[in-house]
């Protein structure tokens, strides 16, 4: 029972997405047209990347990029400022969920070894907002992205085009952020993490696929290309991947597919929902992320409009606010509270503040723009 309640606690969104997937099967009995929900080119490349990105991870290809960085550092701005940069950056290739697995853990190791914990809930809610926010400028760099350049047959310009003012203002209020938390001298900072030999040839051979993964997702070479050399390259080289791979958000994109699909085929939901869309497609992708979080809102509201931009729009701006908003913030949040005397209430505290701040500019920017 233990392990029942502790799996649910873990994959609330599957679990839940899974149930409502379920019962919606009552109001539309399983036929063929269930063939047509599952978007097996989102799952194929979904796949691939997370492949790609754990054997990364397991490499501490990152991590080994972020210390020989932070040993650059003399001032507590300038230490700031690589550490939510980095989450910024490089969540736009590498997933905001996987900048925030790599650089959270690495951001309390280097502000308890330079005796700067006080820094600790600012800087990491900033490297939160920072992976969401960076990872909204491409389409690879969080889920719901690559749902929606898969759906919306969008180009890889086009896409990076709606997002980039929106990239731009987030850098912005990000490096204004950090200015805020001011600036001490510290000695130059070497991490006492060591780490083990790096393998070449498998960092080649993740590198190789990751490249592969890019010219898929880019729609220049078969999707199944770079799943079916996943698989085939970690039976080969790296079987341990496997176990890393996350196979309830693969889970969740299916129950999400089965959901949406049915719902679509109920008269009266479908004239409800895409009537709310039609009109405010931006404020309803936003209001979604809230409750839902913005991966299922994305696929939800997709399926009730063809809105693609205000709906891509939305969903990412939308990972701000509350704290499931963006289940990444959740990554976070765990990282901080194992911390001996973590101080759970003024993080979340921080965290709404600040996010609000970020929603409400963005939001903002895109009245502005209308």
């Amino acid at each position: 029972m233990r392990n029942v309640i502790a799996f649910i606690k873990r994959e609330n969104v599957l679990v839940i997405s899974a149930v409502l997937a379920v019962i919606s099967c009552f109001f539309v009995p399983p036929d063929a047209g269930y063939a047509g929900y599952i978007d097996l080119r989102v799952l194929a490349l979904l796949f691939a990347l997370m492949a790609v990105m754990a054997g990364f991870r397991n490499m501490y290809v990152f991590s080994r990029i972020g210390r020989a960085l932070l040993e650059r550092t003399g001032t507590t701005r300038g230490l700031c400022a690589l550490l939510v940069l980095l989450c910024f950056f490089s969540s736009m290739l590498v997933t905001n969920d996987v900048a925030l697995i790599t650089f959270v853990p690495f951001t309390v190791e280097v502000l308890l070894m330079c005796g700067k914990k006080r820094l600790m809930i600012p800087v990491i809610v900033l490297q939160t907002i920072a992976a969401n926010l960076g990872s909204m400028l491409t389409p690879p760099g969080n889920p719901q992205n690559l749902y929606i350049y898969s759906v919306s047959g969008m180009g890889a310009v086009e896409f990076m085009a709606i997002m980039l003012p929106f990239t731009l203002l987030s850098l912005i209020l990000l490096v204004a952020a950090v200015m805020l938390l001011g600036s001490e001298k510290t000695d130059r900072l070497e991490s006492k993490i060591k780490y083990p030999s790096l393998n070449k040839p498998r960092l080649y051979m993740y590198i190789a696929l990751f490249i592969i993964s890019l010219l898929a997702v880019l729609r220049i070479i078969p999707y199944y290309i770079p799943a079916g050399l996943a698989v085939v390259c970690l039976l080969a080289a790296d079987r341990r991947v496997f176990l890393n791979i996350d196979y309830g958000l693969l889970l969740t994109f299916v129950s999400l597919f089965v959901l949406v699909g049915n719902l679509a085929r109920i008269p009266v939901i479908y004239d409800f929902v895409s009537g709310l869309t039609a009109e405010h497609p931006f404020a309803v992708s936003v209001g979604a992320s809230q409750i839902i979080s913005n991966v299922p809102a994305a696929l939800l509201i997709s399926g009730f409009t063809n809105d693609y931009t205000a709906v891509l729009k939305g969903v990412n701006v939308g990972g701000l606010g509350t704290i499931i908003a963006s289940m990444a913030s959740l990554i976070s949040y765990k990282v901080y509270a194992s911390v001996p005397g973590a101080k759970k209430g003024r993080y979340m505290v921080v965290f709404t503040v600040l996010n609000v701040v970020f929603l409400a500019a963005l939001c903002a920017l895109e009245i502005i723009s209308i």
